[in-house]
């Protein structure tokens, strides 16, 4: 049976999208940040794995020169660049790789968004890994999902049960839907993701900024300590929720708390979404959000408590973040076949 091995099995490579103009990097300087950013996640990975980099066609030439010559750079048309949300997500059946191809629709189809070439790019990706493509009827990212690969897979009611996304299903058909393309046989929900994640570009609720399993029966959980962000209460409801929890072998879930950063609201006066918890593991490595604020080295040291013998990396993410996303949102692994 496939299944989703978890974040910190081995990996073949990573893949990533290119920023290019579009509606969520309105003027030249922000897209100038974006691609700064993305070129520095994308260097931070390949310490520890191949990368390759979609990229916009025709804009290969500029993408090199900041990526430099050791990552791989293929061009396919492209609207944004959240490959986590865009492209597949892998699956494996011992030897066999394949890639489960979601049914994308702009993060529920918001007003701002344009996905007539990114509905297509796991297909693309699928292809230049020659992998096999596992269609789903479900509208869903690979932000939407966290699993654990023994079984458990951690989901929020505002994304796959949204009427945005997917109207008419219910709770347990979705849960059906993702068991069979995942390989998993519970799912945890969340009542809804943070808020600052339902803002113009934000997803209405995807669970990798809220909480995410860091081993089996381990999951790091978000939290907001100022109680007068909105997001100090919902995290609160969240740990509880969390720790009443069993997973799929039964195991209760031992949550480990990540405080937000200090900083609560960005340069518009809107509360941000800040998080650690949207972190990418690699081969050898955990790559981790930034924000130039005392609780990066805080942060830093519970990746480095959960990862032992894995080198921690932070990454300033405010110009990934100030596009609707974070570092996990914009890398998507692709698993080592056979590993375990």
């Amino acid at each position: 049976m496939f299944r989703m091995p978890p974040e910190w099995s081995p990996h073949e490579r990573t893949w990533m999208a290119w920023p290019g103009p579009n509606p969520t990097f309105t003027d030249e300087a922000e897209l100038a940040e974006a691609r700064h950013a993305w070129a520095c996640v994308a260097r931070a990975v390949r310490r520890f794995e191949p990368v390759t980099m979609v990229v916009g066609t025709g804009q290969s030439d500029s993408a090199r020169a900041l990526l430099g010559a050791d990552i791989d750079v293929v061009e396919r048309d492209l609207d944004d660049a959240w490959m986590r949300d865009i492209g597949p997500t892998f699956v494996t059946d011992g030897p066999q790789l394949a890639a489960v191809d979601w049914v994308f629709n702009g993060w529920g189809a918001a007003d701002w968004a344009r996905w007539d070439h990114d509905e297509k790019i796991a297909r693309h990706v699928a292809d230049l890994a020659g992998v096999p493509v596992h269609p789903s009827p479900l509208v869903n990212e690979g932000g939407a999902i966290h699993v654990d690969g023994e079984g458990t897979v951690l989901l929020t009611d505002t994304v796959q049960l949204g009427p945005e996304r997917n109207p008419g299903w219910s709770r347990q058909e979705v849960e059906a839907e993702i068991h069979a393309r995942l390989g998993t046989t519970k799912a945890i929900w969340l009542p809804r993701g943070l808020s600052g994640d339902y803002g113009m570009y934000g997803t209405r609720g995807h669970v990798d900024i809220v909480a995410a399993f860091a081993g089996p029966g381990v999951v790091v959980a978000h939290t907001q300590p100022d109680p007068s962000h909105p997001d100090h209460e919902l995290c609160k409801a969240n740990l509880e929720l969390l720790a009443s929890r069993t997973d799929a072998k039964g195991r209760r879930l031992e949550v480990v708390e990540v405080p937000a950063p200090t900083v609560l609201r960005d340069e518009d006066g809107e509360w941000v979404d800040y998080s650690y918890i949207n972190h990418y593991v690699c081969n050898g490595g955990v790559v981790l959000c930034a924000f130039d604020d005392p609780r990066d080295e805080i942060a830093a040291g519970i990746f480095r408590r959960l990862y032992p013998g894995r080198t921690v990396t932070l990454v300033d993410a405010r110009a990934i973040f100030a596009g609707g996303g974070g570092i996990h949102c914009i890398t998507q692994q692709q698993p080592r076949v056979g590993a375990v």
